[in-house]
């Protein structure tokens, strides 16, 4: 799991770093660098998998929260004999880091509710749980559905309806969701939860049926009777009801004189108001749990499903943090494309063109490595010239994944940080790696306009900063970190005039944003959120007027463009085309790296067998002249000024090797020509009764 060894190392240089050290000592940092490795990998293993892990926020064992993974969420969901609340979520989202202590909390308050309704969680950033996420229509992060009991047919359940996620809210939607199952389809261990009438009460009065009444009074607006009935769930011995608008008259002969108030008849007929300390829950519950004879049932639920967590040693990469890193670029385009973007099943309309703009942007601007940019460039070419309102999904995996085999393009399928990698997993990660990438495209506008010519995008100091805020208000997975940057770009976007003032723009927000989630639950400890530049990495951006802080906006414009320039990009770390499966299709079971290397399985075997790139790489194909990507299935060349070149495709045979693409426009032609062959047949159809009406001649 990620971040045991690191976790153990860090802490050695923690503990390093807090003996006393005399002058000369070696530092604290070199001293845990020297530390032998198999002293860290058995810190590491005894630390075990809680000190490392996944990336995850729920641990099954640990929380309450069922903890779902794409090959259990349908099977738990389906037909079960209890109703489900399910919080999809992303372990990278801040909101969803800062949320998860709460939604801990939930599952722990309502877990004797488990035989009616289960509290899960599901991480899709997971990228084996990315295609289940997409079938459940996830787009942002976290989303909650719930699913009813006994549900037979697929479906994406129904979304969480209330005016905010407190944990009150939630806990009283969920006892709503109850009330909305049938008679039929209500979870057979829960019993009805709505009010009976006072008239029953009276019934109860003369109760002999060896179990304890509970009857507990409240008004229209109150959950306590049904919370309570539900904390009661798992217990025997005892029943539970509750009682709506009974007349004071009534209520004075038993004695109730406030609302809630909880009449308890003992199984020996005996009856009275119970005492307890405040109208509460908590009280309610607690009180009658702990009556004589009243004891848990044994109940069997079933096991939480959990695949089995295999320990994971971390490698920790040593960075300079005055250096961009390609690796971290690349992990973000990686996860990007094949994560974020498949969360849409199609694109259209705006969502098309503001994937269109982006990549557009992205293919002008990206500094990385000549594969990775030619394989922007071809997407840039394919999107702009296929004549298509709507495209799948699959057709730009297909073509990220290059299943046409184009020589010399490649992404690689596997996130490896070294810059943006935390000190767990779920820290920094993505959201580092986009705020890198935003910086680098801003700066790259800035420092080579000439880039953007021909693209619209030209003259246009705004172009950069404005696809990339409609890139996250369309796709960005945690809503509520999109509403902030929206509420920003809002405010001030457009008082940018020069390519120099959106440099600074997104440095400023960027700032502010850090300054927001200061102390915040995701900030990485290790990682602290601090003004940045900090002053050891541009001591001339800082400045004190008055011995108040201050900027020096000049110099830090001039750091920017230095550190985000494309001479300050290294490629330590980063893979090479070995890396990129298949030109850069992930392998089998979607597995990421992040940075770690399983006891199970040498390196070498990971890796997946193909060619590397060719140390002169050919011309790349000019797709507005005669490539389009395979559409037609077989082998196609491209013409061009300079010569000619093969583009191999993968040979299909009776429907094998043809992209999800070629089979959707296959399908688009057929129905075009079907159409056009009944247009004609009815064209002369008309036209032949025309010719017969016309030489029509009456016979003698």
């Amino acid at each position: 799991m990620a971040a045991a060894a690191g976790a153990a190392a860090t802490a050695a240089a923690a503990a390093a770093a807090a003996a006393p050290r005399s002058p000369g000592a070696p530092t604290a940092a070199a001293r845990a660098r020297r530390l032998p490795p198999l002293l860290v990998l058995l810190a590491a293993a005894a630390a075990g998998p809680g000190a490392g892990g996944a990336a995850r926020l729920y641990r099954a064992g640990e929380d309450a929260v069922w903890v779902l993974d794409s090959g259990s969420v349908r099977g738990a969901t389906a037909n079960s004999s209890a109703a489900w609340l399910v919080q999809f979520y992303s372990s990278w989202c801040g909101h969803c880091i800062g949320y998860a202590p709460t939604w801990r909390a939930l599952a722990r308050d309502v877990r004797d509710w488990a035989a009616a309704i289960r509290v899960a969680a599901l991480d899709c950033a997971e990228e084996e749980n990315h295609e289940v996420c997409r079938a459940y229509d996830i787009h942002f992060y976290p989303s909650f559905r719930y699913f009813k009991a006994f549900t037979k047919d697929f479906t994406t359940g129904e979304n969480f309806k209330g005016p905010d996620r407190e944990l009150q809210t939630v806990r009283r939607t969920m006892i709503d969701f109850l009330q909305n199952h049938t008679d039929t389809d209500r979870p057979p261990a829960c019993p009805p939860l709505g009010p009976i009438p006072p008239s029953d009460v009276l019934s109860l009065l003369d109760n002999r049926d060896g179990r304890y009444v509970a009857i507990l009074f409240e008004n229209n607006s109150s959950y306590v009777g049904r919370e309570v009935i539900l904390d009661l769930l798992p217990y025997e011995n005892i029943v539970v009801k509750r009682v709506l608008d009974a007349d004071e008259a009534f209520l004075e002969k038993l004695g109730v004189s406030s609302l809630p108030s909880c009449y308890l008849i003992y199984p020996n007929g005996t009856r009275g108001l119970m005492n307890i300390g405040k109208p509460l829950r908590s009280f309610f519950s607690s009180y009658l749990k702990s009556l004589p004879d009243v004891r848990k049932k044994l109940i069997s639920l079933p096991e939480k499903p959990n695949k089995e967590e295999n320990p994971e040693v971390v490698i920790w990469r040593e960075f300079d943090r005055s250096k961009l890193y390609t690796a971290d670029l690349e992990s973000g385009l990686h996860y990007l494309l094949r994560v974020e973007l498949a969360t849409h099943r199609s694109l259209a309309g705006a969502e098309l063109q503001t994937l269109k703009d982006f990549v557009t942007v992205l293919a002008k601007l990206f500094p990385g490595r000549t594969p990775v940019r030619k394989l922007l460039e071809t997407l840039q070419e394919w999107l702009a010239n296929l004549p298509l309102d709507r495209i799948p999904y699959n057709a730009i995996l297909d073509l990220v994944n290059n299943k046409m085999r184009i020589s010399g393009i490649f992404l690689i399928n596997r996130i490896k940080w070294v810059g943006c990698q935390g000190s767990r997993p779920e820290f920094r990660g993505y959201t580092c790696s986009l705020w890198k990438l935003f910086h680098t495209l801003t700066v790259q506008a800035g420092t080579h306009p000439e880039a953007l010519d021909g693209t619209g995008f030209e003259d246009d100091p705004q172009a950069v900063l404005q696809t990339i805020r409609r890139y996250i208000h369309t796709f960005f997975g945690c809503k509520e970190c999109s509403e902030h940057f929206e509420e920003m770009a809002k405010e001030s976007m457009d008082s940018v005039k020069t390519s120099d003032q959106a440099i600074l723009w997104l440095w400023k927000k960027h700032n502010l944003v850090n300054n927001r989630l200061a102390g915040h639950l995701s900030e990485d400890p290790k990682f602290p959120k601090v003004p940045w530049p900090s002053p050891d990495l541009c001591p001339a951006c800082h400045e004190e007027i008055k011995g108040l802080h201050s900027w020096n906006e000049g110099q830090v414009l001039l750091f920017l463009k230095q550190h985000y320039g494309s001479d300050n990009l290294v490629d330590t770390y980063a893979a090479d085309q070995e890396d990129a499966h298949e030109g850069g299709a992930p392998p089998e079971g979607g597995e990421q790296e992040r940075g770690l290397v399983s006891p199970e399985k040498p390196q070498g075997e990971q890796r997946a067998k193909s060619l590397r790139p060719p140390s002169v790489l050919p011309p790349r194909p000019d797709l507005s002249q005669g490539l389009q990507l395979g559409l037609d299935g077989g082998h196609q060349s491209v013409s061009r000024a300079e010569g000619h070149r093969e583009v191999e495709v993968a040979v299909p045979f009776l429907g094998m090797g043809f992209s999800s693409l070629d089979m959707s426009l296959c399908v688009v032609l057929y129905v075009a020509s079907s159409l056009f062959l009944m247009l004609m047949y009815f064209f002369f159809r008309v036209r032949s009764k025309r010719w017969k009406v016309r030489y029509h001649r009456l016979s003698v």
